[in-house]
């Protein structure tokens, strides 16, 4: 890990960009809390530079409550290379539904999976460079979507205690299995009207999640109509599990 650059705030979050294995990504540790500070890994929907506003006040907010917070680029998002079949089926995905047609599992298939499993490895080997900085510890969560990320790093890395996912986008089926083998606390987060997301999808991944500690958190509204005391209810949620 190489950080590239650093800026503090006037709430005193320092905020330290970096490049690991040439990807880029970004830390915010907290001026005062606990030392090492638990740590949550905050997932988006790709484009770090597009979504810095609504990242840099997640982790603003996080901080303040003692935890860090870490980023990194979704694969062929930003500045990264692009992947072709995943833009392919992203063309395939608006023509299905401006077309009014359901979109088929194929096409959830090639345009997610690709992501997951690049990006998996890529958060795995983010947490292990993470956790050999002085002032991070454990315990770690998990924040955001893309969700299908988020189920599968639920499943297999060990090091995350808990989750809070946001249902905002399509989860291939082929990943209910490893739902089932989610075992940590969930908080789920689902818009009720997400003009992006099969609202029934997120409801049956749900059902499927195998954690014996689980909450659906449903508001109505769009996509990006989130409000804020969601946010508030999540923040407890890693308070009850993250300390």
């Amino acid at each position: 890990m190489r950080f590239v650059s650093e800026q503090r705030f006037d709430d005193d979050v320092l905020e330290r960009e970096f490049t690991l294995g040439g990807n880029p990504g970004i830390l915010w540790t907290p001026a005062s809390g606990p030392a090492p500070a638990p740590l949550i890994l905050m997932g988006h929907p790709g484009g770090v530079r597009q979504m810095y506003p609504r990242l840099v006040a997640r982790a603003r907010l996080v901080a303040a409550a003692g935890y860090a917070a870490a980023t990194i680029e979704l694969p062929g998002s930003g500045d990264r290379p692009r992947i072709a079949a995943v833009d392919e089926a992203r063309v395939d995905l608006r023509r299905a539904l401006e077309a009014g047609e359901p979109v088929s599992d194929e096409i959830v298939v090639r345009l997610v999976l690709p992501l997951v499993e690049k990006a998996v490895p890529e958060w795995q080997a983010t947490l292990d460079a993470l956790l050999e900085l002085p002032e991070i510890g454990g315990p770690v969560g998990y924040s955001g979507g893309v969700i299908a990320i988020g189920t599968r790093l639920a499943a297999i890395e060990p090091r995350i205690s808990a989750a809070v996912l946001f249902a905002g986008s399509y989860v291939p089926r082929c990943l209910f299995e490893e739902a089932r083998r989610v075992t940590i606390p969930l908080h789920v987060l689902l818009q009720w009207d997400d003009e992006g997301n099969d609202r029934q999808l997120a409801l049956d991944l749900f059902d499927a999640f195998g954690s014996k500690e689980k909450t659906l958190h449903a508001n109505m509204g769009g996509h990006t109509g989130v409000p804020h005391f969601a946010g508030e209810a999540a923040g407890r949620f890693f308070d009850r599990h993250l300390r």
